[in-house]
């Protein structure tokens, strides 16, 4: 079998992952690679020992020998380069969220699906071994009647003045910030557990950093900039927020994020309560899931191949006790979504584990539901 040749554009933290993670797969060869100038395209080539680079992510997605093309750059980006992706022809796996609004995702998802192109978007702690076995779980009927889902995703890297990024602009990273960058994540992963969509959202948003100074010298997560050079940027978008929701077969919960919250790094975890027992999860102890009871012990499920339900052992390979994590995700989002391209006849009706253009319209309907939550101070039903 040959192997399926992929282009990456935007190599930044997010596109460095992505190369690790298809080179792991092994039946996945990085071709190419398309970056804002030549000189950091050329770079980034040679530090992966890739063979082509691009400064036109234009020559990317029309050279003959990339099938695929993932799109890792800004979100303001995305609708212009995937579409360009989308009417070449290319499978397209794309960075989350999928549009700037739930308008820009439609719009994705209409073309992907007139092109019969396979698509993905980047929700990968879905993919973790532990969040798949208790999906399987709350399938069979484990948890009973869903009540109550609840839980948060806290960070603090952005937790200073000094601490900047393009997400802090709305221009460039959408209307919302916490909730579209780290709260899709939330929304994903309890509808992807649950099997239930959330109908309705109440949102309480703040900006707890009015103005932060923007150095000259930015890079996603890093500390070591100039901080003696820089302009002041009035922030617009949420540091933190708290959203109540209520699922479709009547059940309620509540979520909060923060990306300033001293000593949070991925602190992203989740609780489903149901009329038999409940589930939690938390993405810093992701090799184990709690199982809690009324009448006899809680137990905590260890990450062990040979205790999960079958149907998700793909998705782990080391042992029980030889701990996996953020990166195996991603690499598990890459191996369902490339199994995908090498079945496509039986991917196209069959609903994916991986998340597609469907999943990624569908959180964005959410987040512009939380927007227009908090605008309005008010219960708002999400528009799909």
């Amino acid at each position: 079998m040959e192997k399926i040749k992929a282009g990456i554009i935007g190599t930044g933290f997010v596109g460095s992952v992505h190369i690790d993670a298809l080179r792991r797969l092994g039946f996945v060869e990085v071709v190419a690679v398309a970056e804002a100038n030549e000189e950091l395209a050329r770079k980034k080539a040679a530090d992966f020992f890739i063979p082509r680079a691009y400064s036109n992510y234009y020559d990317l997605i029309n050279d003959p020998d990339v099938q695929v093309v993932h799109n890792c750059t800004p979100n303001h980006l995305h609708m212009e380069i995937n579409s360009a992706i989308i009417q070449a022809g290319k499978h397209i796996f794309s960075e989350k969220p999928l549009g700037m609004n739930r308008f820009e995702s439609g719009k994705m998802l209409e073309l992907a699906e007139k092109h019969q192109v396979v698509h993905g978007v980047n929700f990968n702690y879905r993919m973790y071994p532990l969040i798949q076995d208790m999906k399987h779980r709350v399938q069979k009927g484990e948890l009973g009647k869903i009540n109550l889902i609840h839980g948060s995703y806290l960070q603090d890297w952005l937790f200073y003045e000094t601490d900047y990024n393009w997400r802090v602009e709305p221009k460039f990273g959408g209307v919302t910030r916490a909730i579209g960058d780290i709260g899709s994540h939330w929304c994903d992963l309890a509808q992807t557990i649950t099997g239930l969509k959330i109908t309705e959202v109440f949102a309480d948003l703040s900006t707890v950093i009015p103005i932060r100074k923007k150095s000259k010298n930015i890079e996603t997560f890093r500390e070591d900039r100039d901080l003696t050079d820089y302009e002041e940027i009035p922030v617009q978008s949420e540091d933190w927020g708290a959203v109540l929701i209520r699922l479709e077969n009547g059940a309620s919960g509540v979520f909060y994020v923060s990306q300033v919250c001293a000593g949070r790094k991925c602190y992203f975890n989740i609780e489903i309560n149901g009329s038999v027992k409940s589930f939690y999860w938390n993405q810093e102890e992701g090799d184990r899931m709690w199982i809690g009871y009324r009448s006899q012990p809680n137990v905590y499920l260890m990450r062990d191949p040979n205790q999960l339900d079958p149907k998700c052992r793909e998705y782990t390979i080391a042992p029980g006790g030889h701990p996996e994590g953020w990166l195996d995700s991603i690499k598990n989002s890459l191996l369902a979504y490339y199994r995908s391209i090498l079945n496509t006849k039986k991917s196209l009706n069959k609903k994916p584990d991986y998340a597609t253009f469907h999943d990624g319209y569908d959180i964005s309907c959410i987040v512009d539901a939380i927007a227009e939550s908090h605008q309005k101070g008010k219960w708002v039903k999400v528009i799909r």
